[in-house]
């Protein structure tokens, strides 16, 4: 099975990269900018990076308007991409989808790196180009060229005829937006998850193969529950492999059987419970994303580790803060180890913008008056969230009982006192939105404690004794 990534951009590749949205490698713009430049910074970040396309005439909500571009703009641009050094070989074509115009720049990964454009270095991270500045920023990040991205590398031992995780493939596509009929072919090439030797780059592997970790040793995630505050004592330890994407869903399910999950039975009529989790369900999804996403997979002699104690929980994995980023800039601005690999699970909708996550924790840690995460950045990069106080063993659900018993007793009340109640009567009364009350009627219906008499308008309630 070989995916060829050299071929020109067809009408079928541009509708696919259209439908698939902006990302780790696909740029769109409805024109050409007044400042040409900007396209030139576009080119110049897939350069350093996994390489991707520019596509001009298409809007940011997803949808071809196609564009007109006379020689003297084409020229501005062509002109402008050759002021990238070293010299990139990049070319702007127009190509028609259904009778519009699209313009086209393919970008490669450049073999020379880093391209330099006016003594700054652009770099694609996730869905977003981001400009290096300082002398020191610029060696630091290209100190490990041949390390930064791990991910871009090719993986030789892979073999995608039998290895590549379908299921997985086929949910990539409806989360991704894509149509179940693409060919997989297509998908790869377009998101440039081959190399132009025709293998599968390692972040590829990672992302959609079956067992990615026995190619690459360390990639699992180790799973420990504690006795008390410290390491002395392991109740549970679980290794999960498989997909970075099956790593993710297994720990949060494991961390959903250890932790405090508690059910908002308001307002959700007859449809699935609200889950309340003790630490906000979002910050370990958050946490656990980034933790596989901006690893370093070099290193050979550690893992991704979650680890649950009574007052805390840590999730660690290998690799500090990326060189380009110092300590005092940490939260404030992001780059990523492996941003092939954060651009896919983007492509899931699984995280949003680069360096937002950061601030989406503390907020969402805040709301429930928990402390802001504490972050450890050297050598193994930890983000420790604190537990609520005096949590022992999972007890939320006789409180819901409880809860959902009071509610009960209420309904019955007023139906008894009157049984030409009405449900404003009952949201009045028990605090619920309408949804929710209508769930605690059907409720009592099917266990036969109460019955609708005649029509809903004209009818009345009765209570069915035991």
């Amino acid at each position: 099975m070989h995916y060829k990534l050299t071929r020109m951009v067809t009408p079928a590749d541009i509708q696919l990269i259209v439908a698939s949205g902006e990302g780790y490698n696909a740029e769109f713009k409805v024109s050409v900018p007044s400042k040409v430049r900007e396209l030139t910074e576009e080119v110049c970040a897939f350069a350093n990076a996994a390489g991707g396309v520019v596509l001009i005439g298409v809007n940011d909500q997803n949808k071809i308007l196609g564009v007109n571009i006379d020689n003297t703009k084409r020229s501005a641009i062509q002109n402008s991409i050759g002021d990238i050094t070293p010299s990139l070989h990049c070319n702007l074509s127009i190509v028609e989808v259904d009778g519009k115009s699209i313009g086209v720049i393919e970008v490669p990964s450049g073999p020379n790196k880093p391209y330099v454009l006016s003594d700054a270095i652009y770099v694609r991270i996730g869905p977003n180009s981001q400009k290096l500045t300082t002398a020191e920023q610029m060696r630091d990040f290209f100190q490990q060229s041949g390390r930064i991205y791990f991910d871009d590398g090719a993986c030789k031992e892979f073999n995608p005829s039998d290895d590549i995780d379908v299921d997985l493939l086929r949910n990539f596509k409806i989360s991704a937006h894509l149509s179940e009929n693409i060919p997989n072919e297509q998908i790869f090439s377009n998101l440039k998850l081959v190399t132009e030797e025709n293998k599968f780059k390692n972040g590829a592997v990672l992302f959609f193969g079956k067992h990615p970790e026995l190619i690459f040793d360390k990639a699992v995630v180790r799973c420990v529950v504690f006795k008390g505050t410290d390491k002395r004592f392991i109740i549970d330890d679980k290794f999960f492999g498989g997909s970075l994407y099956s790593q993710y869903t297994q720990a949060i399910q494991w961390l959903k059987e250890k932790i405090n999950v508690s059910y908002d039975i308001e307002g959700q009529g007859s449809g699935p419970r609200k889950e309340i989790w003790e630490i906000p369900e979002t910050v370990f999804k958050e946490a656990i994303i980034n933790s596989l996403s901006h690893r370093d997979y070099y290193d050979k002699g550690a893992t991704t580790v979650i680890e649950l104690f009574d007052d805390r929980v840590e999730i660690s994995n290998p690799g500090g803060l990326v060189g380009a980023i110092k300590p005092a800039d940490f939260g404030k601005r992001s780059l990523s180890r492996n941003p092939l690999i954060f651009g896919l699970f983007a492509r899931m909708q699984l995280v949003e913008q680069i360096g937002s996550g950061i601030v989406r924790m503390n907020d969402l840690m805040k709301e429930v008056g928990l402390p802001a995460p504490e972050f450890n950045t050297e050598g193994m990069f930890t983000i420790t969230l604190q537990r609520p106080p005096k949590v022992v063993g999972k007890k939320e659900e006789t409180v819901e009982k409880t809860v959902e018993k009071t509610v009960e007793k209420m309904i019955i009340d007023l139906i008894t006192d009157n049984p030409k109640t009405t449900t404003k009567n009952m949201i009045t009364a028990t605090g619920l939105t309408r949804r929710g009350v209508e769930y605690q009627l059907n409720k009592l219906k099917e266990t036969g404690k109460i019955e609708r008499i005649g029509s809903d308008k004209g009818g009345f309630w009765k209570v069915n004794k035991d």
